[in-house]
């Protein structure tokens, strides 16, 4: 591989699903496991396979669909965790084993209670372990940021004399400033003998917002692979966004003299999937690919770009895949054209989903003026919440006002097709809604979080709403969406719940 080529490695499906209320299903991580090939990532962090059955699942199934991407499974520094996931991903084109173990004094001293020895001894024999399934090793030096220089040396000469060919810099916690975390990568190259034999990596945290730029500035000083996650999702607040770093390096290619593999053309549709599955909605100032991204208020700034784009965009929104013409979709658009935008969009389904999404459409439409492309982004994001419900909402009513007390009526459709109904008194029309919804499934949770926004502008926009519900200390995310903001509300409610379903069936012996 060229020394101008970096390696884009991607943990959208472990280190970003880690994100509290992000858990995805196995066939919602396969979904964007078949994205991110078609993005053309080089390595797919496809999950912890020893975490939990669902993940060894979701893992192996990738391991076996995915053949244009190396599968990379993570792991403890154990034996049991190493052999979980070569069972895993053996099956894969290209697989690989990551394997992570602590290394600062603070993980050492409070977390792991051993000695700087005891760690390195245990890294050598695990990397080794891993080393006699297959070639394509990774070790990471958990808190890297945080640890002694030259006992990091030591420990990734060691790694690699123990068969590691990719060596991970994490910076684990997000401490690190760019001109630290430079030093720290420019050290290694210069003190560490046999780096040349690995692939120098780097994972960068943005718990101080510095997560890209640490990223590119250890490319700057010989990182050759980055691993990042799409709309930077990930534990607390989050890892460097894989959109940015790439459109980093192709627009200051005069900069970085680096390039990647990566078709950006699809990093607009992979983001809104992401956004989707997750229920991580992507803030309006995210760079690359928020909504207000490539939008001009300012006269100064709009007189510019019409004169000429270059003047206030330093890139072409349809190079992430953000489509340029708009068709104008109404009540009487028919269904190819309908089919057209959808393509346009990044989207195609089947006949029997597309008959349900235009049949949706043509509702929406005959309530809206105009249909925008975020509306129907949104119809096809509920088109694909139906497609994998465990119980189905069949009908909602609602009753609310001054003074009567707020009660709701709902129907569900189990899934062997026996039809439940329930009613419920709450202190408002959400909450009815909520209460009836949760006697028919029976199961105990708690809602956390309630979020209201609208996906358009105008009284006549869609609303959508995400909630989140806990059950056993786990976080389960839902959306709905609807011009109907109870009905909307009736629909995330019940995705919270068929996840959490779905999640169940699956961990369960």
């Amino acid at each position: 591989m060229s020394e101008k080529r970096v390696i884009i490695f991607d943990t959208t499906l472990r280190d970003g699903e880690q994100a509290a209320g992000g858990s995805l299903n196995v066939h919602e991580k396969l979904e964007i496991a078949t994205q991110l090939e078609r993005l053309k990532v080089d390595v797919i962090e496809a999950g912890f396979p020893s975490s939990s059955p669902g993940d060894f699942e979701a893992v192996n199934l990738i391991a076996q669909e995915v053949k244009n991407c190396t599968i990379c499974a993570l792991s403890h520094a154990q034996i049991e965790a190493i052999d979980s996931a070569w069972e895993a991903v053996k099956c894969a084109a290209d697989p690989r084993i990551h394997v992570f173990l602590s290394a600062s004094d603070i993980h050492l001293l409070y977390q792991l209670k051993k000695s700087q020895e005891e760690i390195l001894e245990i890294a050598i024999v695990m990397v080794a372990r891993a080393r006699k399934y297959l070639e394509n090793v990774e070790f990471s030096p958990m808190d890297a940021s945080r640890t002694d220089p030259e006992y990091l040396y030591r420990i990734i000469r060691a790694v690699i004399d123990a068969g590691a060919t990719t060596v991970n810099i994490p910076d684990t916690v997000g401490y690190a400033t760019p001109a630290e975390f430079g030093n720290l990568i420019g050290g290694i190259v210069e003190n560490v003998p046999n780096i040349h034999r690995a692939v120098l990596s780097v994972h960068c945290h943005n718990d101080l917002g510095l997560a890209v730029a640490n990223s590119l500035e250890a490319l700057q000083r010989g990182a050759r692979q980055v691993e990042c996650t799409i709309n930077g999702i990930g534990e607390r607040a989050g890892n460097a966004s894989l959109e940015e770093i790439v459109m980093a390096l192709k627009t200051r290619s005069d900069v970085f003299h680096l390039n990647t593999g990566i078709d950006t053309s699809q990093i607009y549709k992979t983001s809104r999937l992401v956004s989707e599955l997750t229920c991580f909605v992507v803030q309006p100032n995210k760079a690359i690919v928020g909504s207000n991204a490539f939008r001009h208020e300012s006269g100064i700034h709009q007189d510019g770009v019409i004169k000429k784009a270059i003047t206030y965009e330093i890139m072409d929104p349809r190079d992430v895949g953000i489509p340029a013409n708009s068709l104008v979709m109404g009540k009487l658009s028919g269904r190819h054209a309908f089919r057209e935008r959808l393509a346009e969009l990044g989207y195609s389904l089947d006949d029997e989903a597309l008959t349900r999404a235009f049949g949706a459409f043509k509702e929406l439409a005959d309530k809206k003026k105009e249909v925008t492309d975020r509306d129907l982004e949104s119809l096809v994001a509920q088109e694909r919440r139906t497609q994998s419900e465990v119980y189905h909402l069949d009908h909602i009513e609602v009753l609310c006002g001054e003074p009567c007390i707020p009660t709701a009526t709902v129907r569900l459709v189990a899934p062997d097709g026996e039809i439940y109904a329930d009613a419920a008194l709450g202190t408002g029309p959400v909450d009815a809604v909520y209460k009836a919804i949760n006697r028919i499934i029976g199961i105990p949770n708690k809602l956390t979080e309630f979020t209201v926004k609208s996906v358009t502008e105008g009284i006549d926009a869609i609303g959508e709403v995400i909630i989140r519900i806990e059950c056993d200390g786990v976080t389960y995310t839902g959306r709905g969406a609807s011009t109907d903001i109870i009905v909307a509300s009736a629909r995330a409610c019940l995705n919270a719940l068929n996840r959490l379903l779905i999640a169940q069936k699956v961990d369960s012996p």
